[in-house]
């Protein structure tokens, strides 16, 4: 099976689905990666603000960030292979590199969201 690999900029939060006003790209990527855990995908998500010590300790990712800045975030993996920076894979290019389906739940601002009842951080 594939692994996939996920390394974000600094968010917030994990997921960055958080705050009042969310930005749809980060939704999507959080409901596609739950959609592909329940399919017994291994996915991994980075966030550069709470686990930086993965962007140190990945040296590809290292290599990359020092050579291109943190401009080139977000970087996705598949297998330990750079296969897109500075943009969130489309759902058809993950369903095409894993092989999969990709079926989407809507997913509600409260699902892994950092929030607290007000929609703040």
């Amino acid at each position: 099976m594939k692994k996939v690999e996920i390394f974000d900029p600094a968010m917030c939060c994990t997921t960055g689905v958080c705050g009042p006003s969310i930005d749809p790209e980060l939704l999507r990527m959080a409901t596609v990666i739950n959609s592909l855990k329940e399919k017994g995908i291994l996915i991994e998500r980075h966030n550069l603000a709470n686990e930086p010590q993965c962007f140190v300790d990945n040296k590809l990712i290292n290599k990359i960030l020092q050579e291109k800045g943190a401009e080139v975030l977000p970087v996705t993996l598949v297998d330990g292979n750079v296969i897109k920076t500075k943009s969130y894979p489309s759902n058809s290019e993950l369903a095409e590199w894993l092989g999969v389906n990709i079926e989407i739940k809507q997913m509600k601002k409260d699902d892994g969201c950092c929030c607290n009842t007000k929609g703040k951080c």
